[in-house]
């Protein structure tokens, strides 16, 4: 199995920091969409569409560095930015990042660690998606909405999920690749 070199350890740490100030950015965008939605009956739905953008760290750092918690480092260290720099979410942001990190790596674990291509990182989008919704479940009271929004939602993240942290990840790991920052 791969180690992290100390190029690895750079990129990774930038990466971490890049995607803690995009969180940040995030959270302000979060709360108007959050507004904007509230009229109609559909403010959940405002978390559902950015999700893509909060978990795009892990799956990225999962299939760029192809070693095992990579995903979660990355995610988690971003979150540290993320809360460091002031972000609204404060100190659950980090608990969020945990999650969201450990969640991308789960598509990565279930491959073991041996597969690196478009079904290791789908894999992490369908698991990270899974796994945070049922944070929301929990911990958000997503529990108590009807079965027709429930679906609803978690469409919606899996579709964002799937753009971000799929399609554009993909696309970011290809010019990384392309451009030799990454091995």
């Amino acid at each position: 199995m791969r180690k992290f070199t100390l190029r690895n350890i750079i990129t990774l740490t930038l990466i971490a920091l890049f995607f803690g100030v995009i969180y940040w950015i995030i959270g302000p965008i979060y709360t108007a969409l959050t507004a904007a939605l509230t009229p109609f009956g559909l403010a959940p739905a405002a978390n559902d569409i950015l999700e893509g953008i909060w978990v795009m760290a892990g799956p990225l750092a999962g299939l760029l560095f192809r070693i095992p918690g990579s995903a979660t480092l990355v995610e988690t260290l971003a979150s540290i930015v993320e809360m460091f720099i002031g972000g609204q979410f404060g100190a659950a942001a980090v608990i969020a990042g945990i999650v969201q990190g450990a969640g991308a790596e789960l598509g990565y674990l279930v491959t073991g660690y041996k597969v690196w291509n478009w079904l290791s990182l789908s894999l992490s989008v369908v698991f990270v998606t899974v796994v945070t919704f049922i944070r929301e479940m929990i911990f958000y009271g997503y529990s108590k909405y009807s079965p027709t929004l429930l679906i609803g939602l978690f469409l919606i993240r899996l579709v964002s999920t799937f753009i971000f942290s799929g399609v554009i990840n993909m696309l970011i790991i290809k010019m990384l690749q392309r451009s030799h920052a990454v091995d």
